[in-house]
């Protein structure tokens, strides 16, 4: 049966796949973690379900990984050193670097015959410069980010789009089935690139719908009923369905909050004026994220863009 969480997704849960029960048990790969926050810290909690031997670092982000039998490590240099596959999951280029470059990064400790999988949703460009550092060393770096939230970590039923060597994409790909669905979509740096292309559709069509929204509610209809009639029409998308709910009760822990959202749609922007792409609404959907940002609602939920516009235009943010 599908959890509550898949459901509110459109999704069907994906059951987890002990791997001691086969005969050439993948068990045995050991998978390492830097980035342990609402996705890795899930992610990793999935893996460590399935089988996996995982190491991690920053123990002071989740107790619990450690009572599921993640093992800890002090430093990212430690965690590639003892991994066969190293994941990242980070907010930002700044972060990656960080955890990257020093006497206690990644880079020191990757060897060669290593993968390095990021998750992270980063500018395509520092990824492609970082994965040719990690192929000097004799290792190889995916890009690897993914399209969904929290639910669909837990459910296993993530989008997951990956760039780089296809061989190290072959050796990965079944530990990436267990967190969804992957394709490997061409060279380093074009898996994010289509994560951001995915990204800004997500921004504008969040932005539209609360447009759309709030025009009918100052119209007098009630706004359970629009919503109910607006995610039953044809431009009633999974995105909206699972999200609308969230327009009517903004969650206290955003499944993807506004500063986020700014940033990728902030990357999407940069690479769209390196290759001359027009963003037209991407580019209007930042000016509403720097007004909700602005306004205080930087690490609420996207769904919160109903209640900024509603406040730029004048009347209630709410029943």
């Amino acid at each position: 049966m599908a959890t509550t969480a898949s459901r509110l997704e459109g999704t069907t849960a994906k059951p987890v796949h002990r791997h001691e029960d086969g005969p050439n048990a993948a068990r045995a790969t050991k998978l390492g973690f830097v980035g342990l926050g609402h996705m890795g810290g899930n992610m990793a909690a999935r893996l460590l379900a399935a089988g996996y031997a995982v190491y991690g670092e920053t123990r002071s982000h989740s107790q619990q990984l450690a009572h599921d039998g993640l093992q800890w490590r002090n430093t990212p240099r430690e965690v590639a050193e003892v991994a066969e596959i190293v994941f990242t999951s980070l907010p930002d280029d700044e972060a990656l670097e960080q955890v990257s470059s020093g006497a206690d990064g990644l880079l020191t400790g990757l060897q060669p015959g290593k993968v390095w999988v990021d998750v992270s949703t980063v500018s395509p460009r520092a990824s492609r410069t970082l994965a040719e550092s990690v192929s000097a060393l004799g290792a190889t770096m995916l890009d690897a980010p993914v399209s969904g939230s929290v639910p669909q970590v837990q459910t296993g039923t993530l989008t997951i789009m990956v760039g780089g060597d296809r061989d190290a994409y072959a050796q990965v790909e079944p530990v990436l089935r267990e967190l969804g669905t992957p394709t490997h979509v061409g060279e380093n740096g074009q898996g994010l690139a289509l994560k951001l292309a995915i990204n800004i559709s997500l921004a504008v069509q969040m932005l539209a719908f609360a447009e759309g929204l709030l025009l009918a509610e100052r119209a007098g209809v009630r706004r359970e009923l629009a919503v109910e009639v607006m995610t039953a029409s044809p431009i009633g998308s999974p995105m909206l369905k699972a999200r609308a709910p969230l327009v009517l009760d903004l969650p206290e822990t955003a499944w993807f909050d506004v500063g986020l959202m700014q940033k990728d749609v902030a990357l999407a922007l940069d690479t769209a004026r390196r290759l001359e792409v027009p963003l037209p609404s991407a580019a209007a959907a930042d000016q509403v994220l720097t007004v909700a940002r602005a306004s205080g609602y930087e690490r609420r939920d996207l769904a919160a863009l109903f209640e900024v516009l509603a406040h730029v235009g004048g009347g209630p943010t709410s029943r």
